[in-house]
């Protein structure tokens, strides 16, 4: 039963559960990027550069052909245009991540700036102090 205590202690922590939160949302947020990219941004792209399907890009290294059993070998080809997807999608996951670290960071200096107001006790010791002086 120790195990199984520690463990609930363990995953109720506020971060390891702020964490899986994160974790489901980035997920979320990944698959939107995915769409947008292959379904809104790349199709215009495409088609602005001469009709041409960028996940469908790829250079041919060996063609498919009939082995000596009469089955089909696949061929080899390096799918460049799935790569350009995929970059696209992370610049625009780093963009969005870089906008969201710079919004808390300016969050962050605001605090910073803000002086904080001296406790009682310090307002306490600077009367006595001032009343020592005279």
């Amino acid at each position: 039963m120790g195990m199984l205590t520690e463990f609930k202690e363990f995953a109720m922590r506020g971060n390891v559960i702020d964490l899986a939160v994160g974790v489901v949302i980035g997920a979320a947020f990944g698959r939107i990027v995915t769409a947008l990219v292959d379904k809104i941004i790349m199709p215009p792209l495409g088609w602005a550069i001469g009709r041409v399907d960028f996940s469908e890009l790829a250079w041919t290294l060996a063609p498919a052909r009939l082995g000596p059993d009469g089955q089909e070998i696949p061929a080899v080809v390096i799918g460049y245009g799935d790569f350009l997807n995929t970059l696209v999608q992370f610049l625009i996951v780093a963009f969005a991540i870089f906008m969201v670290v710079k919004v808390i960071n300016r969050l962050a200096r605001k605090k910073e700036a803000e002086p904080a107001a001296p406790a009682e006790e310090v307002l306490l010791l600077r009367e006595i102090r001032d009343n020592l002086k005279k």
